[in-house]
């Protein structure tokens, strides 16, 4: 007997993810908000990517269809080149690192990606690829340490790395205590560069 059973409905992305040498650089520079800001609900360093498509929830079925999907489109486009970049916000609620390098490559990455799957039959909310690597949510009492930790990283820029690896990635739902978990379900190398 499975004592973890596959639930009915996955939240699903698809994404990028910046090799460890790139987080542990981007790590260094947050040691001043992470002791300035222990209040901020950080997400693990193991954790950051970079999204191309969210899916949200999809019935559990979804993951073969896309484990079967996406390895074409990986294999049909260039590793880009990117680098983390500064730092920024959304709605003084979300903590960011920006993306700079090969934004042309990423863009018809994710075009390409978020096309094959509504081929599929898969239906999710298009939303405009903005490329970000989420750092962190503020508490609903604390509506200054978002924007006072995002200007702390003005000055951040990382080295560049090509994006070697297409991931499919499950997440926790994100209702009860604790933080989002995030699961590799699948990935598959892009093509060189």
């Amino acid at each position: 007997m499975d004592d973890h059973p596959e639930p009915p409905t996955r939240r699903l992305f698809v994404a990028l993810a910046p090799p460890d040498d790139a987080k542990d650089e981007l790590a260094r520079a947050l040691q001043p908000a992470y002791a300035a800001y222990p209040l901020l609900r950080w997400n693990r360093i193991a954790d950051w990517h970079i999204t191309l498509a969210f899916l949200g929830e999809l019935p559990s079925a979804a993951v073969p269809v896309l484990r079967s999907t996406l390895p074409g489109a990986a294999a049909a486009h260039p590793a880009p080149r990117l680098a983390l970049h500064g730092g920024g916000h959304f709605d003084g609620r979300l903590l960011w690192s920006g993306v700079t390098g090969d934004l042309d490559g990423l863009h018809e990455l994710a075009s390409a990606v978020r096309e094959l799957i509504r081929a599929h039959g898969l239906d999710f909310r298009d939303r405009p690829l903005h490329p970000h690597l989420t750092l962190a949510r503020s508490r609903r009492d604390d509506p200054t340490s978002v924007p006072l930790a995002a200007a702390g990283l003005t000055g951040f820029a990382g080295r560049s790395w090509p994006a070697e690896r297409l991931h499919l990635v499950g997440s926790n739902t994100g209702r009860g205590p604790g933080p989002i978990r995030y699961r590799d379900l699948a990935s598959w190398p892009l093509a060189p560069s």
